[in-house]
Protein backbone atom coordinates (compact mmCIF):
# COMPACT_ATOMS: atom_id res chain seq x y z
CA UNK A 1 0.00 0.00 0.00
CA UNK A 2 1.71 3.54 -0.90
CA UNK A 3 1.70 5.64 2.01
CA UNK A 4 -0.46 8.57 1.94
CA UNK A 5 0.44 12.22 1.57
CA UNK A 6 0.87 13.98 4.98
CA UNK A 7 -2.52 16.18 5.74
CA UNK A 8 -1.50 19.90 4.78
CA UNK A 9 -0.35 21.74 7.63
CA UNK A 10 -1.96 25.66 8.32
CA UNK A 11 0.59 28.22 9.90
CA UNK A 12 -1.83 30.63 11.95
CA UNK A 13 0.20 33.93 12.30
CA UNK A 14 -1.03 35.65 15.49
CA UNK A 15 0.63 39.52 15.87
CA UNK A 16 -0.20 40.35 19.69
CA UNK A 17 -0.15 43.88 21.47
CA UNK A 18 -2.01 44.45 24.59
CA UNK A 19 -4.25 41.79 24.19
CA UNK A 20 -3.91 39.61 27.32
CA UNK A 21 -8.33 40.57 28.25
CA UNK A 22 -9.18 38.37 25.95
CA UNK A 23 -6.10 36.00 24.75
CA UNK A 24 -6.89 33.34 26.51
CA UNK A 25 -10.30 32.73 24.82
CA UNK A 26 -8.45 33.25 20.96
CA UNK A 27 -6.00 30.46 22.09
CA UNK A 28 -8.32 27.99 23.40
CA UNK A 29 -10.50 28.38 20.11
CA UNK A 30 -7.55 27.06 17.89
CA UNK A 31 -6.68 24.68 20.15
CA UNK A 32 -10.06 23.03 19.84
CA UNK A 33 -9.95 22.94 15.71
CA UNK A 34 -11.04 20.09 14.04
CA UNK A 35 -7.93 20.63 11.63
CA UNK A 36 -4.99 19.63 13.90
CA UNK A 37 -2.14 20.04 11.61
CA UNK A 38 -1.61 23.62 12.86
CA UNK A 39 1.67 25.70 13.60
CA UNK A 40 1.22 28.82 15.79
CA UNK A 41 3.39 31.08 15.36
CA UNK A 42 2.84 34.18 16.94
CA UNK A 43 5.24 37.86 17.24
CA UNK A 44 4.43 40.43 20.28
CA UNK A 45 4.62 44.09 19.16
CA UNK A 46 5.55 45.50 22.29
CA UNK A 47 2.66 44.51 24.73
CA UNK A 48 2.99 46.46 28.10
CA UNK A 49 0.47 43.79 29.26
CA UNK A 50 0.52 39.89 30.13
CA UNK A 51 0.46 38.98 26.36
CA UNK A 52 3.91 37.53 26.35
CA UNK A 53 3.69 35.51 29.50
CA UNK A 54 -0.19 33.92 28.06
CA UNK A 55 1.76 32.72 25.12
CA UNK A 56 5.06 31.75 26.23
CA UNK A 57 2.26 29.75 29.08
CA UNK A 58 0.55 28.43 26.02
CA UNK A 59 3.23 27.30 24.14
CA UNK A 60 4.26 24.96 26.88
CA UNK A 61 0.56 23.76 27.27
CA UNK A 62 0.03 23.05 23.19
CA UNK A 63 2.79 21.03 22.79
CA UNK A 64 6.73 20.71 21.77
CA UNK A 65 6.94 22.54 17.95
CA UNK A 66 3.63 23.61 18.29
CA UNK A 67 4.05 27.27 18.84
CA UNK A 68 6.97 29.34 17.25
CA UNK A 69 7.80 32.49 18.63
CA UNK A 70 9.35 35.14 15.66
CA UNK A 71 11.18 38.48 17.96
CA UNK A 72 12.99 40.03 15.36
CA UNK A 73 12.89 42.61 14.84
CA UNK A 74 12.34 43.60 18.29
CA UNK A 75 10.84 46.91 18.08
CA UNK A 76 7.35 47.93 17.50
CA UNK A 77 6.30 47.53 13.86
CA UNK A 78 2.15 48.39 13.96
CA UNK A 79 -0.17 45.77 12.51
CA UNK A 80 0.91 45.44 9.00
CA UNK A 81 4.75 44.83 8.90
CA UNK A 82 4.36 43.05 12.10
CA UNK A 83 1.85 40.18 10.09
CA UNK A 84 4.07 40.52 6.56
CA UNK A 85 7.04 39.75 9.36
CA UNK A 86 5.19 36.78 10.57
CA UNK A 87 4.10 35.84 6.66
CA UNK A 88 7.65 35.85 5.72
CA UNK A 89 8.85 34.03 8.25
CA UNK A 90 6.80 31.54 7.25
CA UNK A 91 6.89 31.13 3.45
CA UNK A 92 10.10 29.52 3.19
CA UNK A 93 8.41 26.59 5.43
CA UNK A 94 5.34 25.65 3.42
CA UNK A 95 4.63 22.77 1.56
CA UNK A 96 2.53 22.88 -1.88
CA UNK A 97 -0.71 22.22 -0.04
CA UNK A 98 0.08 23.85 3.44
CA UNK A 99 -1.74 27.52 3.85
CA UNK A 100 -1.34 30.51 6.09
CA UNK A 101 -4.33 31.61 8.39
CA UNK A 102 -4.24 35.17 10.27
CA UNK A 103 -5.61 35.38 13.78
CA UNK A 104 -6.32 38.18 15.67
CA UNK A 105 -5.60 38.54 19.98
CA UNK A 106 -9.23 38.75 20.97
CA UNK A 107 -11.67 37.07 18.86
CA UNK A 108 -13.33 33.31 19.14
CA UNK A 109 -12.47 30.78 16.37
CA UNK A 110 -15.44 28.25 15.76
CA UNK A 111 -13.84 24.63 15.42
CA UNK A 112 -14.56 24.13 11.52
CA UNK A 113 -12.78 27.31 11.16
CA UNK A 114 -9.53 25.63 9.70
CA UNK A 115 -11.06 22.71 8.04
CA UNK A 116 -13.71 24.89 5.97
CA UNK A 117 -10.75 27.01 5.05
CA UNK A 118 -8.58 24.81 4.08
CA UNK A 119 -10.94 22.46 2.25
CA UNK A 120 -11.81 25.72 0.39
CA UNK A 121 -8.69 27.10 -1.09
CA UNK A 122 -8.45 23.42 -2.60
CA UNK A 123 -11.29 23.64 -4.23
CA UNK A 124 -10.19 26.57 -5.68
CA UNK A 125 -7.78 24.99 -8.47
CA UNK A 126 -4.05 24.68 -8.10
CA UNK A 127 -1.49 27.00 -9.26
CA UNK A 128 -3.15 30.44 -8.65
CA UNK A 129 -3.03 32.54 -5.80
CA UNK A 130 -6.60 32.18 -3.50
CA UNK A 131 -7.32 34.45 -0.55
CA UNK A 132 -10.55 32.45 1.11
CA UNK A 133 -12.47 34.37 3.91
CA UNK A 134 -15.60 33.76 6.17
CA UNK A 135 -18.45 35.96 7.71
CA UNK A 136 -18.45 36.35 11.17
CA UNK A 137 -20.73 35.98 14.45
CA UNK A 138 -20.47 39.44 15.43
CA UNK A 139 -20.77 39.78 19.09
CA UNK A 140 -19.84 42.15 22.16
CA UNK A 141 -17.34 41.94 24.40
CA UNK A 142 -19.25 39.77 26.65
CA UNK A 143 -20.21 37.44 23.49
CA UNK A 144 -23.61 38.62 23.50
CA UNK A 145 -24.72 38.02 20.12
CA UNK A 146 -25.20 41.38 17.82
CA UNK A 147 -25.90 40.14 14.21
CA UNK A 148 -24.46 37.99 11.18
CA UNK A 149 -21.72 39.72 9.25
CA UNK A 150 -22.90 40.37 5.31
CA UNK A 151 -22.89 37.72 2.48
CA UNK A 152 -21.26 39.24 -0.81
CA UNK A 153 -23.51 40.69 -3.42
CA UNK A 154 -21.58 41.60 -6.07
CA UNK A 155 -18.61 40.37 -7.62
CA UNK A 156 -15.23 40.59 -6.01
CA UNK A 157 -11.86 40.93 -7.43
CA UNK A 158 -9.98 43.78 -9.45
CA UNK A 159 -10.46 46.54 -9.67
CA UNK A 160 -13.52 46.45 -6.97
CA UNK A 161 -10.47 45.67 -4.47
CA UNK A 162 -9.56 49.11 -4.76
CA UNK A 163 -12.79 50.61 -3.64
CA UNK A 164 -13.90 48.13 -0.60
CA UNK A 165 -12.16 45.65 1.66
CA UNK A 166 -14.83 42.31 1.86
CA UNK A 167 -11.68 40.41 3.43
CA UNK A 168 -12.04 40.52 6.91
CA UNK A 169 -8.39 39.84 8.26
CA UNK A 170 -9.37 37.02 11.57
CA UNK A 171 -10.86 34.87 8.87
CA UNK A 172 -8.36 35.41 6.36
CA UNK A 173 -6.24 32.39 4.48
CA UNK A 174 -4.56 32.39 1.84
CA UNK A 175 -2.89 29.05 0.17
CA UNK A 176 0.58 29.05 -0.86
CA UNK A 177 0.96 30.71 -3.78
CA UNK A 178 -0.80 33.68 -2.34
CA UNK A 179 1.46 33.81 1.04
CA UNK A 180 4.54 34.07 -1.56
CA UNK A 181 2.74 36.75 -3.48
CA UNK A 182 2.19 38.47 -0.62
CA UNK A 183 4.98 38.19 1.29
CA UNK A 184 7.07 39.34 -1.85
CA UNK A 185 5.25 42.18 -2.29
CA UNK A 186 5.91 45.69 -0.36
CA UNK A 187 2.81 47.36 1.27
CA UNK A 188 1.66 50.27 0.05
CA UNK A 189 1.67 53.19 3.08
CA UNK A 190 -1.51 52.95 5.56
CA UNK A 191 -2.65 50.14 4.56
CA UNK A 192 -3.34 47.22 6.75
CA UNK A 193 -2.33 43.65 5.79
CA UNK A 194 -5.69 41.91 5.12
CA UNK A 195 -6.79 44.54 2.54
CA UNK A 196 -3.15 44.50 0.81
CA UNK A 197 -3.32 40.62 0.62
CA UNK A 198 -6.87 40.93 -1.01
CA UNK A 199 -5.28 43.48 -3.52
CA UNK A 200 -1.87 41.63 -4.18
CA UNK A 201 -4.11 38.22 -4.88
CA UNK A 202 -6.69 39.87 -7.03
CA UNK A 203 -4.25 42.17 -8.75
CA UNK A 204 -1.99 39.28 -10.00
CA UNK A 205 -5.32 37.03 -11.06
CA UNK A 206 -5.91 34.98 -7.74
CA UNK A 207 -9.04 34.69 -6.58
CA UNK A 208 -11.19 35.76 -3.73
CA UNK A 209 -13.57 32.91 -2.00
CA UNK A 210 -16.21 33.64 1.04
CA UNK A 211 -17.48 31.18 3.03
CA UNK A 212 -21.11 31.88 3.20
CA UNK A 213 -21.20 30.01 6.69
CA UNK A 214 -20.04 32.29 10.45
CA UNK A 215 -16.23 30.34 10.95
CA UNK A 216 -15.63 32.58 14.22
CA UNK A 217 -17.43 35.27 17.09
CA UNK A 218 -16.01 38.46 15.90
CA UNK A 219 -16.02 40.40 19.05
CA UNK A 220 -16.49 44.13 19.02
CA UNK A 221 -15.50 46.87 21.21
CA UNK A 222 -13.81 49.67 21.73
CA UNK A 223 -10.35 48.87 21.47
CA UNK A 224 -11.02 46.96 17.71
CA UNK A 225 -8.50 48.43 15.58
CA UNK A 226 -11.36 48.02 12.88
CA UNK A 227 -14.59 46.78 13.29
CA UNK A 228 -17.23 45.65 11.68
CA UNK A 229 -20.88 47.57 11.98
CA UNK A 230 -23.86 45.29 12.22
CA UNK A 231 -25.58 46.73 9.54
CA UNK A 232 -25.19 48.65 6.21
CA UNK A 233 -26.85 51.82 7.49
CA UNK A 234 -24.44 52.15 10.49
CA UNK A 235 -21.68 51.38 7.71
CA UNK A 236 -22.41 54.04 5.66
CA UNK A 237 -23.16 56.49 8.42
CA UNK A 238 -19.87 56.08 9.53
CA UNK A 239 -18.37 56.44 6.00
CA UNK A 240 -19.80 59.54 6.11
CA UNK A 241 -18.31 60.70 9.07
CA UNK A 242 -15.21 60.08 8.38
CA UNK A 243 -15.32 61.67 5.04
CA UNK A 244 -13.51 61.19 1.88
CA UNK A 245 -9.97 62.56 3.02
CA UNK A 246 -9.08 59.28 4.40
CA UNK A 247 -10.29 56.91 1.61
CA UNK A 248 -8.72 58.88 -0.76
CA UNK A 249 -5.45 59.60 0.51
CA UNK A 250 -5.44 55.39 1.07
CA UNK A 251 -6.80 55.16 -2.62
CA UNK A 252 -4.37 56.88 -3.99
CA UNK A 253 -1.46 54.87 -2.10
CA UNK A 254 -3.02 51.24 -3.33
CA UNK A 255 -2.65 52.78 -6.89
CA UNK A 256 0.90 53.70 -6.54
CA UNK A 257 1.62 50.77 -4.35
CA UNK A 258 0.51 48.56 -7.04
CA UNK A 259 2.12 50.20 -9.81
CA UNK A 260 5.54 50.33 -7.79
CA UNK A 261 5.43 46.50 -8.39
CA UNK A 262 4.12 45.62 -11.78
CA UNK A 263 6.13 42.35 -11.67
CA UNK A 264 3.46 41.15 -9.69
CA UNK A 265 0.28 41.69 -11.21
CA UNK A 266 -1.16 41.00 -14.56
CA UNK A 267 -0.79 43.23 -17.58
CA UNK A 268 -4.63 44.11 -17.07
CA UNK A 269 -4.33 45.25 -13.86
CA UNK A 270 -1.56 47.84 -14.43
CA UNK A 271 -3.33 49.13 -17.14
CA UNK A 272 -6.44 50.02 -14.90
CA UNK A 273 -4.26 51.06 -12.40
CA UNK A 274 -2.96 53.78 -14.94
CA UNK A 275 -6.22 54.83 -16.02
CA UNK A 276 -7.12 55.57 -12.24
CA UNK A 277 -3.48 56.97 -11.74
CA UNK A 278 -3.65 59.32 -14.70
CA UNK A 279 -7.71 60.12 -13.74
CA UNK A 280 -6.49 60.97 -9.98
CA UNK A 281 -3.93 63.47 -10.64
CA UNK A 282 -6.46 64.86 -13.62
CA UNK A 283 -9.57 66.61 -13.72
CA UNK A 284 -13.52 65.80 -13.89
CA UNK A 285 -13.27 64.62 -17.09
CA UNK A 286 -10.69 61.97 -16.58
CA UNK A 287 -12.72 61.16 -13.57
CA UNK A 288 -15.70 60.43 -15.26
CA UNK A 289 -14.05 58.41 -17.54
CA UNK A 290 -12.06 56.09 -15.13
CA UNK A 291 -15.78 56.04 -13.18
CA UNK A 292 -16.99 53.45 -16.30
CA UNK A 293 -14.53 51.08 -15.61
CA UNK A 294 -16.11 47.57 -15.42
CA UNK A 295 -16.05 45.91 -11.61
CA UNK A 296 -15.55 49.80 -9.99
CA UNK A 297 -17.95 49.22 -7.39
CA UNK A 298 -19.07 48.72 -3.80
CA UNK A 299 -21.26 45.69 -2.48
CA UNK A 300 -24.18 47.98 -2.54
CA UNK A 301 -25.31 50.67 -4.48
CA UNK A 302 -25.68 53.29 -1.57
CA UNK A 303 -21.67 52.40 -1.16
CA UNK A 304 -20.88 52.60 -5.06
CA UNK A 305 -22.86 56.03 -5.56
CA UNK A 306 -20.79 57.62 -2.18
CA UNK A 307 -17.61 55.88 -3.81
CA UNK A 308 -17.90 57.82 -7.06
CA UNK A 309 -18.94 61.49 -5.36
CA UNK A 310 -15.87 60.71 -3.47
CA UNK A 311 -13.91 59.80 -6.03
CA UNK A 312 -15.34 62.74 -8.19
CA UNK A 313 -14.42 65.43 -5.75
CA UNK A 314 -11.57 63.92 -3.28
Amino acid sequence: MAPQDPAPRIAILLSTYNGARWLREQLESILHQTHEEWVLYWRDDGSADASVAILQEFSQRAGQGRCVRIEQPAHRLGVTASFLTLLRAVVPRLGERDAIAFADQDDIWLPHKLERGLAALHRAGQGLPVLYCGRQILVDQDLNRLGLSGALRRATGFPAALTQNVATGCTVMLNRQAACLVAASRPAPGTLHDWWAYLMVTAAGGLLVQDKEPVILYRQHRCNLVGAPASSLRRAVGALRRGPALFMTLLRAHVDGLLAQPELITERARAELLLLSRALHGGIRLRLMALRMPGLHRQTWPETALFRCWFLIG
